[in-house]
Protein backbone atom coordinates (compact mmCIF):
# COMPACT_ATOMS: atom_id res chain seq x y z
CA UNK A 1 0.00 0.00 0.00
CA UNK A 2 1.28 3.46 -0.89
CA UNK A 3 -0.24 5.13 2.16
CA UNK A 4 -0.85 4.72 5.87
CA UNK A 5 -2.81 6.58 8.52
CA UNK A 6 -2.04 7.73 12.03
CA UNK A 7 -4.08 9.64 14.61
CA UNK A 8 -3.27 12.01 17.44
CA UNK A 9 -6.01 11.53 20.05
CA UNK A 10 -5.06 14.71 21.93
CA UNK A 11 -5.70 17.08 19.03
CA UNK A 12 -7.99 14.66 17.15
CA UNK A 13 -5.83 15.10 14.05
CA UNK A 14 -5.79 12.44 11.36
CA UNK A 15 -2.50 12.08 9.49
CA UNK A 16 -2.32 10.34 6.12
CA UNK A 17 1.16 9.66 4.76
CA UNK A 18 1.54 8.86 1.07
CA UNK A 19 4.70 7.33 -0.45
CA UNK A 20 5.88 6.30 -3.90
CA UNK A 21 4.14 7.21 -7.15
CA UNK A 22 1.05 9.40 -6.88
CA UNK A 23 -1.22 8.34 -9.73
CA UNK A 24 -4.94 8.78 -10.41
CA UNK A 25 -5.96 5.30 -9.23
CA UNK A 26 -3.93 5.25 -6.02
CA UNK A 27 -4.91 8.85 -5.22
CA UNK A 28 -8.56 7.77 -5.58
CA UNK A 29 -7.93 4.96 -3.09
CA UNK A 30 -6.30 7.46 -0.71
CA UNK A 31 -9.33 9.78 -1.04
CA UNK A 32 -11.71 6.94 -0.10
CA UNK A 33 -9.49 5.94 2.84
CA UNK A 34 -9.43 9.54 4.12
CA UNK A 35 -13.23 9.49 4.19
CA UNK A 36 -13.37 6.16 5.99
CA UNK A 37 -10.81 7.03 8.66
CA UNK A 38 -11.89 10.62 9.23
CA UNK A 39 -15.41 9.37 9.98
CA UNK A 40 -14.17 6.45 12.12
CA UNK A 41 -11.98 8.72 14.26
CA UNK A 42 -14.25 11.80 14.19
CA UNK A 43 -11.11 13.78 13.37
CA UNK A 44 -11.23 17.55 13.92
CA UNK A 45 -8.43 18.18 11.41
CA UNK A 46 -6.43 16.35 8.77
CA UNK A 47 -2.89 16.42 7.48
CA UNK A 48 -2.21 14.68 4.17
CA UNK A 49 1.56 14.28 3.90
CA UNK A 50 2.84 13.86 0.34
CA UNK A 51 6.46 14.73 1.17
CA UNK A 52 7.60 11.14 0.46
CA UNK A 53 6.06 11.00 -3.01
CA UNK A 54 8.76 10.04 -5.50
CA UNK A 55 6.81 10.85 -8.67
CA UNK A 56 3.50 12.52 -9.52
CA UNK A 57 1.56 11.25 -12.52
CA UNK A 58 -1.83 12.75 -11.64
CA UNK A 59 -3.86 14.01 -14.57
CA UNK A 60 -5.31 17.50 -14.42
CA UNK A 61 -8.73 16.01 -15.20
CA UNK A 62 -8.45 13.84 -12.06
CA UNK A 63 -7.53 16.90 -9.97
CA UNK A 64 -10.46 18.87 -11.38
CA UNK A 65 -12.84 15.96 -10.75
CA UNK A 66 -11.76 15.45 -7.12
CA UNK A 67 -11.83 19.20 -6.44
CA UNK A 68 -15.46 19.31 -7.61
CA UNK A 69 -16.53 16.41 -5.34
CA UNK A 70 -17.65 16.65 -1.76
CA UNK A 71 -14.55 16.67 0.46
CA UNK A 72 -13.33 13.30 1.69
CA UNK A 73 -13.32 14.60 5.27
CA UNK A 74 -16.82 15.77 6.20
CA UNK A 75 -17.66 19.26 7.45
CA UNK A 76 -15.05 21.11 5.40
CA UNK A 77 -16.13 24.53 6.63
CA UNK A 78 -15.14 23.65 10.22
CA UNK A 79 -12.44 20.98 9.88
CA UNK A 80 -9.16 22.24 8.49
CA UNK A 81 -6.93 20.08 6.33
CA UNK A 82 -3.37 20.65 5.35
CA UNK A 83 -1.56 19.20 2.32
CA UNK A 84 2.19 18.80 2.88
CA UNK A 85 3.94 18.81 -0.49
CA UNK A 86 7.66 19.51 -0.62
CA UNK A 87 8.41 18.85 -4.34
CA UNK A 88 7.88 21.83 -6.65
CA UNK A 89 5.85 19.99 -9.31
CA UNK A 90 3.58 18.37 -6.73
CA UNK A 91 3.22 21.68 -4.90
CA UNK A 92 1.90 23.32 -8.06
CA UNK A 93 -0.70 20.59 -8.54
CA UNK A 94 -1.70 20.83 -4.87
CA UNK A 95 -2.21 24.58 -5.26
CA UNK A 96 -4.31 23.93 -8.36
CA UNK A 97 -6.46 21.54 -6.30
CA UNK A 98 -6.71 24.12 -3.51
CA UNK A 99 -7.85 26.87 -5.87
CA UNK A 100 -10.36 24.69 -7.76
CA UNK A 101 -11.76 23.20 -4.56
CA UNK A 102 -11.85 26.37 -2.47
CA UNK A 103 -15.66 26.74 -2.53
CA UNK A 104 -16.03 23.27 -0.99
CA UNK A 105 -12.80 23.27 1.07
CA UNK A 106 -12.40 26.80 2.46
CA UNK A 107 -9.96 25.72 5.20
CA UNK A 108 -7.60 23.72 2.97
CA UNK A 109 -3.97 24.90 3.04
CA UNK A 110 -0.88 23.75 1.15
CA UNK A 111 2.48 23.85 2.93
CA UNK A 112 5.93 22.43 2.29
CA UNK A 113 6.79 20.85 5.68
CA UNK A 114 5.17 18.91 8.48
CA UNK A 115 6.27 21.61 10.95
CA UNK A 116 4.32 24.19 8.93
CA UNK A 117 1.26 21.90 8.92
CA UNK A 118 1.34 21.42 12.69
CA UNK A 119 1.84 25.16 13.24
CA UNK A 120 -1.10 25.98 10.94
CA UNK A 121 -3.33 23.74 13.05
CA UNK A 122 -1.87 24.94 16.35
CA UNK A 123 -0.87 21.39 17.28
CA UNK A 124 2.05 21.17 19.68
CA UNK A 125 3.82 17.94 20.63
CA UNK A 126 1.49 15.56 18.77
CA UNK A 127 1.56 11.86 19.52
CA UNK A 128 0.52 10.14 16.31
CA UNK A 129 -0.32 6.45 16.65
CA UNK A 130 -0.98 3.97 13.83
CA UNK A 131 -4.71 3.54 13.30
CA UNK A 132 -4.41 -0.22 13.60
CA UNK A 133 -3.75 0.29 17.32
CA UNK A 134 -6.74 2.61 17.79
CA UNK A 135 -9.60 1.24 15.70
CA UNK A 136 -11.37 -2.03 16.42
CA UNK A 137 -11.14 -4.65 13.72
Amino acid sequence: MAFRFEFDPGSKTLLGRYEGILADESAGEFYRAVRKYSIATDARAGIWDFSSVAEVTLSTSFIRDVASREPAMPDAARRPRILVVSATAGYGLARMFQILGEPKRPLLKVVRTMDEALAALGVQSPHFEPLEQLLPR
